[in-house]
């Protein structure tokens, strides 16, 4: 047959079919077999992504994400909203404060001083400009609930709440969206300027007290609509006929929805809808397969992300120098563990629980969403370098705490 024949060509979409689907099959199953774990999926994925869109003739070109965003913008979106009210849902306790305490003192603490720390090595190391820097610190800031997911305590009604995961899991579901006020910092400054005069005020009013307000509020406000819908005496007799699909992604689009076109922060509202959600009902066995559903849609879109993610590494990494290499395991073995470890002094927890807590503040999803979101608005000098150490830095994440996870597994498995 000619090479014309249409029954005998190779189709590129069944190229990346063939491609994908072994890729994503391998990387799920072999670490399972070699380490009886899948804490090492994540970076497999990526390692995948680089070999099948680089090495495999007939795939498709990979989106540029210096040059067209939006993809990776919109994909990564989905799965942190799916995954922060699925991370909300699997909370089993938190009544009490001296839980939240170590949390708190992240966020409050250990956060700005991460963005501080790798804003300053981006503009004194890498030689960003201000914004770009700015912008650098608030992307890579957010620990994240997805790629993180071996370290948190497990599915709903399991028990799993060491403080170890209960802390990692806590400060994940909130962090992402307490970074959007400094992602937009970085744009107000690209806009108008480093001096604070011009705009403290209104960043603070607006970005930081309004934003996070709104997003809590109105979240915890969809949270429990739904709880009471889905548990009053006609809801409960629907969902013992219907499947979780639906009402989860229904509910948790709606709930994202109404808080961003109220201007307040989506991420902290789908994490705070799944918490409240929860406390309606909390022994439900419901809550089992919202959660179900929510994890297994989580887990597709981001093998779909990840494979992308591996496979534009290598158009990236030209632009990466050491300066950037000292930025990247500088956040995830120096930065993150020191101001973790300093933030959780006096908060009750043992050094041995301390120092795990400092160590995994993995990085993921979340970061891919605001560069994405950052330079899908704006245009920055460093956009390249951004986009790159990003990538580098959750790669990089992924192989370090991925293999290192199973030290949680084991200490978590002693008693509290």
């Amino acid at each position: 047959m000619n090479d014309a024949d249409p029954f005998f060509g190779l189709s590129q979409m069944h190229v990346l079919m063939t491609a994908v689907g072994a890729a994503v099959f391998i990387a799920h199953l072999l670490p399972r077999i070699l380490f009886k774990s899948a804490a090492s999926s994540s970076a497999i994925m990526m390692l995948a992504g680089l070999v099948i869109f680089n090495l495999i003739p007939g795939m498709p070109d990979i989106p540029d994400p210096t040059v067209s965003p939006a993809l990776w913008e919109i994909t990564s979106e989905i799965v942190v909203i799916v995954v922060l009210f699925a991370t909300g849902l699997q909370i089993d306790d938190i009544e009490s404060w001296k839980r939240w305490q170590p949390t708190v003192r992240l966020l409050v603490i250990a956060m700005p001083l991460t963005i501080a720390a790798t804003a300053f090595l981006g503009w004194a190391l890498a030689g960003m400009t201000v914004a770009g820097a700015v912008l650098l610190g608030a992307v890579l800031s957010p620990t994240d609930p997805v790629l993180a997911g071996d370290v948190q305590v497990g599915p709903p009604l399991e028990g799993q709440e060491h403080p170890v995961r209960f802390t990692l899991t806590a400060e994940a579901g909130l962090n992402d969206g307490l970074a959007f006020p400094f992602v937009y910092l970085g744009l107000i400054i690209a806009a108008q300027g480093a001096d604070p005069s011009v705009w403290i005020v209104e960043w603070m009013t607006r970005d930081v007290i309004y934003r996070i307000a709104v997003g809590a509020i109105v979240g915890a406000f969809f949270g429990w609509l739904l709880g009471r819908s889905l548990f009053s005496s006609w809801g409960s007799a629907a969902i013992e006929k219907s499947g979780p699909g639906v009402l989860a992604l229904g509910a948790v689009l709606l709930c994202y929805g109404m808080v961003e076109l109220v201007e307040g922060y989506g991420f902290i509202g789908a994490f705070m809808a799944g918490l409240v959600c929860r406390r309606v009902q909390k022994k439900h066995h419901f809550h089992k397969r919202l959660h179900g559903f929510s994890e297994a849609v989580e887990h597709v879109l981001t093998a779909f992300l990840l494979l992308l993610l591996g496979g534009v590494l290598p158009a990236l990494w030209p632009v990466l120098d050491w300066s950037h290499t000292l930025i990247g395991f500088g956040l995830i073995l120096v930065i993150r563990p020191l101001v973790g470890w300093v933030a959780l002094w006096r908060t009750g927890l043992p050094p041995s629980d301390r120092l795990i807590v400092s160590f995994f503040g993995v990085r993921g999803i979340g970061s891919v969403y605001y560069i994405g979101y950052a330079t899908g608005h704006m245009e920055f000098v460093n956009e390249d370098q951004l986009w790159a150490l990003v990538a580098y830095t959750i790669f990089a994440s992924a192989l370090i705490h991925g293999a290192t996870s199973f030290m949680v597994e084991r200490y978590t498995s002693q008693p509290a």
